[in-house]
């Protein structure tokens, strides 16, 4: 097993280091990379999750199984939720665990909503059974917005929706929030929940069918057409490290001032990093150094929204957090990591550690 971090202790977020933290999802594509920073941080990380789903997962290739403490489980199984608080009493709980890909919730409507929405209110339940927790952070999605595709930025306050069925859990998991914080967690002293809302997210290690960068990848190794199915599909493209520092931001200030920083927060990027899925597509190709595009789409295709992105100022004049990388350096570093890991064969640990440190502006 690689050396997974901890071996030193930067300024920032250190608040964070030797407390008891629980990521439901860890064995996710943003959990594990939420987990490998966390033992940076020297946190002690346990996770509750899935099995991966496959031995590329980045999960597998980091070795979390073995460095952290990790139990496999489902949040719609509420019983072995308990048991997972009570024998860990963490102080801090990220919620990740969800049914994350659009175009499978038009095929698995039932499992999106048990978990999304059934499995988020049983993990609210396990955490208001458990005095330990001081600080929760629970991951929805910019999705959860009923989307009118009009040019702004979503603000936390605008109205909840949507049509497709992900859309639709992410929004309905977002009332489920609002429920136990009025009726249970606004009473409880000590304690602080918020909701982080982000964009979509690229980054190394993500391997999952019907997501552009992974469908890229897979194509440009083995010298195929990269296949896209809605190039003028505009989306707030980010590194996964910049939501995970928002989130990380938003459990440092619960910690410290919980009723202060809770409710809901957007995650995304700058204005000048929204880009289409085509302009992304080319330039994933102009990194890696060859590839072509093949426009695919089907009168039969699923609804997906074709233009989104997030406001963030609520983020960056209360939290006073703000995007780090640009889309150039995003795209730089998240294709970067494949070339290394894939291509060059290097080791995944020390690539998505090295880039946690440059991302936190370590050498």
């Amino acid at each position: 097993m690689e050396n997974l971090g901890g071996t030193h202790m930067s300024g920032r977020f250190s608040e964070l280091a030797g407390k008891r933290i629980l990521i439901t999802g860890d064995t996710g594509f943003k959990g594990s990379w939420l987990a490998l920073w966390l033992t940076e941080l020297q946190a002690e990380v346990a996770g509750f999750a899935l099995p991966p789903d496959s031995a590329d997962a980045h999960f597998v290739q980091l070795g979390l199984a073995d460095a952290i403490d990790h139990r496999d489980g489902d949040i719609r199984d509420p019983d072995a939720l308990h048991k997972v608080f009570a024998e860990i009493e963490p102080e801090v709980v990220f919620h990740l665990a969800a049914q994350s890909l659009v175009r499978r919730s038009y095929d698995e409507p039932n499992l999106t909503f048990d978990t999304n929405v059934g499995g988020s209110a049983n993990v609210l339940e396990a955490i208001r059974q458990c005095p330990s927790v001081k600080a929760a952070v629970y991951i929805t999605s910019d999705k959860c917005y009923e989307n009118k595709e009009w040019t702004w930025g979503y603000r936390e306050d605008d109205r909840l929706g949507g049509n497709d069925p992900y859309s639709a859990s992410k929004a309905a998991a977002e009332l489920v929030f609002q429920s136990y914080v009025f009726s249970y967690f606004n009473d409880r002293p000590d304690f602080g929940i918020a909701s982080a809302r982000a964009g979509n997210v690229i980054g190394g290690g993500d391997w999952a069918a019907d997501r552009i960068v992974p469908d890229c990848i897979r194509a440009l190794m083995v010298d195929a057409p990269i296949v896209i199915r809605s190039p003028q599909a505009t989306r707030p493209w980010q590194h996964v490290l910049e939501p995970l520092s928002g989130y990380l931001t938003l459990a440092e200030r619960l910690l410290r001032e919980p009723k202060r920083f809770g409710g809901a927060w957007n995650f995304g990027p700058l204005l000048d990093t929204v880009c289409t899925v085509k302009d992304l597509s080319q330039r994933i190709i102009g990194h890696w150094g060859n590839g072509t595009l093949q426009v695919r789409q089907s009168p039969n295709m699923p609804h997906e929204a074709q233009l989104l992105h997030l406001s963030i100022d609520k983020a960056q004049v209360e939290l006073g957090w703000r995007p780090t990388w640009n889309l150039d350096q995003t795209v730089c570093e998240t294709t970067g990591w494949y070339i290394k890991t894939e291509r060059e064969g290097q080791s995944v640990g020390e690539i998505s550690l090295a880039q946690i440190r440059k991302y936190m502006g370590e050498k």
